[in-house]
């Protein structure tokens, strides 16, 4: 496929319209039109991308290639259905569902219809995440923190679902091992749902990570750190700055050195990052980084870990 790919966006509200006018800027796409409920938010996204605003997801789904489904999870399966049926290709916020059955109904629809899925785990297209993964082979522990103050979105969804899930995803790929024990704790601060959380999983060949997630902090944390035979790394996500530390053998002396090195990282925008290979893997065919069977993984684990806390 080498011509302009035509793209929709359902969603335009705080993250949709950065979907829209990422789009609108790109020289292989041709961004056709958006459909929101709001329709002077609407209105106003579509006149800065100069784009067609459309009644309706279905007649969206009549004249584009691919989307981005930006609209709050418990209309996901209702709002990729129209798409995914007749094959247009998907690019699906996270979480995949609020449930694995409809994740995996999403999943299968896509599949069955030989339609790219990608699921938008942000944090995978991080400059020091995609560094990190280059670099770690076999972690034993792992500790991730994702804090910050409260804001008044997401809040349709748990904590678990809207920020631990990224880290969850984001340990599930750098450990090459099966799940084993997850045990969980939590609370509600501000919202119906859980609001702080702490999960501890335990895998197959011996890994341990503790996680940690919040979004009623006084200030905002993202960073991870793993352990590793001789050698630790910590990732400061905002910063996209990866540091390393490693013991090397020091001729004539009973003990090693220990080094320390920050790894210089060329700063990205990550959801610049994903759009991008989106529609390379729709031009393509090439299976995208984060297809829908690893959302509805790190769902399922996302799952589990409100079970443990009781939610």
């Amino acid at each position: 496929m080498s011509e302009k790919i035509r793209v929709g966006v359902v969603g335009v509200g705080y993250l949709g319209k950065f979907h829209a006018r990422i789009y609108s800027g790109m020289d292989n796409v041709e961004l056709i039109g958006i459909v929101d409920p709001n329709e002077e938010t609407a209105k106003t996204i579509a006149g800065e991308c100069h784009c067609k605003v459309f009644d309706d997801i279905e007649s969206l789904s009549k004249e584009i290639d691919a989307v981005s489904i930006v609209s709050p999870t418990s209309l996901h399966l209702e709002s990729a259905t129209p798409f995914l049926q007749k094959g247009v290709h998907m690019m699906l916020e996270k979480p995949i569902a609020p449930s694995v059955e409809e994740g995996q109904k999403i999943v299968e629809m896509a599949e069955s219809n030989n339609a790219i899925l990608q699921i938008g785990h942000l944090e995978r297209f991080n400059a020091g995440v995609m560094a990190l993964a280059e670099r770690v082979s076999s972690p034993k522990f792992i500790e991730a923190h994702r804090m910050g103050e409260f804001v008044a979105r997401a809040t349709d969804v748990d904590v678990v679902s809207d920020l631990m899930i990224h880290d969850i995803d984001i340990i599930l790929s750098l450990v090459n091992s099966e799940l084993t024990d997850i045990s969980a704790n939590g609370l509600s601060v501000l919202t119906d749902h859980i609001d702080i959380a702490n999960a501890r999983l335990e895998f197959e060949n011996g890994a341990v990570a503790n996680v940690t997630a919040s979004r009623v902090s006084n200030k905002t944390l993202r960073r991870i750190r793993l352990f590793e035979q001789n050698r630790y790394d910590s990732l400061d996500f905002i910063a996209q700055n990866l540091e390393t530390v490693h013991a090397q053998p020091k001729a004539g002396e009973e003990w090693p050195e220990i080094i320390k090195e920050d790894i210089k990282i060329e700063p990205v925008q990550p959801l610049n990052v994903e759009l991008a290979e989106f529609i390379t893997s729709v031009q393509t065919g090439k299976a995208p980084l984060v297809g829908g069977r690893v959302g509805l993984k790190a769902l399922s684990v996302a799952i589990q870990i409100k079970e443990a806390i009781g939610k």
